[in-house]
C-alpha cells in the first residue's frame, strides 16, 4: 500500500460529478431556449393590435461589461410604458431614437403583437396659448 493520495476521487469526479454538472447546464440552456421559442410562437399567433394609448413612463437600463484587456463596454436598453384607455399598462423595448423623440404624456396609437412592439404613431397636440 502506498502512502500517496487516493487516486479514486478523480474517477468519482469524472464519472459522477462532471456528468451531473453538464446535465444541469444543458438543462438550463434547454429551458431558456424553450421559453424563448414559446414566447416567439405566442407572439406569432397573437393578433396584431392597434390601440389608443399614451406614454406614461420612460426608463433606460445601462449595462457595463468589463473586458479582459481592462477596457469596458456599455450598452443601453430603452423602454417605454404605454397605458391604454382601459388602464392596462404595457412596457416595450424601443430603440434609442424613438426613446429620445418620445415624451411622457404623448398620446397616439400603439401597435403591438403579443409582447412584440411594432410602433407608436404619435398624435400631435398643439397648444392654443401663444
Amino acid at each position: 500500500m502506498g502512502t500517496g493520495p487516493d487516486p479514486s476521487w478523480m474517477f468519482d469526479f469524472t464519472g459522477t460529478v462532471l456528468p451531473i454538472f453538464l446535465a444541469v447546464v444543458v438543462g438550463i440552456i434547454a429551458v431558456s431556449a424553450g421559453r424563448g421559442m414559446l414566447q416567439w410562437s405566442r407572439n406569432n399567433n397573437a393578433p396584431l393590435q392597434s390601440i389608443p394609448a399614451r406614454i406614461v413612463s420612460k426608463r433606460s437600463e445601462v449595462r457595463q461589461q468589463q473586458a479582459q484587456d481592462e477596457s469596458s463596454r456599455t450598452s443601453t436598453t430603452y423602454y417605454l410604458t404605454y397605458e391604454a384607455e382601459d388602464g392596462v399598462r404595457r412596457e416595450f423595448k424601443v430603440d434609442g431614437q424613438e426613446y429620445g423623440m418620445s415624451a411622457e404624456g404623448d398620446r397616439g396609437v400603439l401597435t403591438y403583437q403579443g409582447t412584440r412592439y411594432h410602433g407608436f404613431q404619435r398624435r400631435p397636440h398643439y397648444s392654443t396659448a401663444e
